[in-house]
């Protein structure tokens, strides 16, 4: 997990923006991006317009209310990384009310909720379903808005399976959350990977490469590639593309069936490019990590990289709805018979 003391301020110049027809500006030069010590993902869309100058970039053209050139309930940004734990209310429906309220002001429209509070680290089988119970009522607050992966701990296989087929088998929820109670190359997520697989869900791992050493439980992206090469037929997400992108993104190159994540390190110029040119746009993710992290910060990564209309829609909203399709598919509800 980012924290949210992170500071980096970071001064560039905007020039020659241009709105294409999906409302997602094309930057020729450069942005201004600062990320304070301030609570990240409260600023204001004064703020954001201020700072930034690229509020275009991720809102639809005029008022939120005007059509765009899709309908209007298909959403411009999914972000595939949000924490109900930093966010004010009382209740998960309150928290998750706060999350959409500053999500909106960003044109983010469709948010991948997982783990409830207080973290845990290596959560037993009742803090599981506490957990998983706090999601699932936060996400029927705006189902229309919400999405969940359900937060599982190898430790406990067959706790973890009774929560995956309760929440994603016949729930609302649509992958699992590994986080860092065991190295994902241990062969107890086996099982967990498969009835996953089964739903046609989505593995989502945290990854990690601490210059001081990681956690004993924590992951890192070669950890993950051995997983995802004894489950091709899996789909795995590299959660912060294990910190040091430059040495994640070669890691996990040679195994397709995994792409990376962007959320959760500082807004550094080269990280979406590196996994673009090594990777492909199609295996790239965005998230922001918040509350942890700020949208503006993470969204900048993308929107101020040198990308291709058709990769910068990939990257905030296709690739991760095409991971989805199949179970999202499934959960639409069939018309009735005449």
């Amino acid at each position: 997990m980012a924290t949210a003391s992170d500071k980096i301020t970071r001064t560039r110049r905007v020039d020659n923006a241009k709105q294409d027809s999906d409302g997602i500006v094309s930057v020729t030069r450069t942005c201004h991006i600062l990320a304070s010590r301030e609570r990240p993902c409260c600023w204001s869309r004064r703020r954001w317009l201020a700072t930034t100058a690229l509020a275009a970039a991720v809102l639809p053209r005029g008022s939120r209310a005007q059509a765009t050139s899709e309908p209007a309930e298909d959403p411009l940004i999914w972000d595939g990384h949000c924490h109900l734990s930093s966010m004010p209310g009382r209740s998960p429906r309150e928290k998750m009310k706060a999350l959409i309220a500053v999500a909106d002001r960003f044109g983010i429209q469709r948010l991948v909720c997982f783990m409830g509070w207080p973290f845990a680290v290596d959560p037993t089988p009742d803090e599981l379903r506490r957990q998983n119970e706090q999601v699932a009522e936060a996400i029927s607050a705006a189902p229309e808005r919400a999405l969940g992966y359900v937060y599982v701990n190898p430790r406990h296989v067959d706790a973890s399976l009774a929560e995956i087929d309760r929440w994603i088998g016949n729930g609302p929820m649509v992958g699992v959350k590994l986080w860092v109670a065991v190295r994902c190359r241990d062969g107890r997520l086996d099982p967990i990977v498969d009835r996953v697989a089964h739903y046609d869900g989505v593995i989502f791992q945290h990854t990690w490469i601490k210059t001081g050493g990681n956690l004993s439980g924590e992951s890192t992206p070669d950890d993950l590639v051995a997983l995802a090469r004894r489950h091709p037929q899996a789909r795995f997400i590299c959660g912060h593309a294990g910190g040091n992108w430059e040495l994640g993104i070669r890691a996990v190159r040679p195994q397709a069936n995994i792409s990376v994540e962007l959320a959760g390190s500082e807004p550094t110029r080269g990280f979406t490019e590196m996994a673009v040119r090594e990777l492909g746009a199609e295996r790239v993710i965005y998230g922001s990590d918040a509350a942890g992290r700020s949208f503006a910060s993470q969204l900048a990564k993308v929107i101020d990289a040198p990308l291709s209309r058709q990769q910068r829609r990939a990257i905030l909203r296709g690739n991760l709805r095409r991971m989805l399709a199949d179970i999202l598919r499934r959960r639409e509800p069939k018309p009735e018979r005449p």
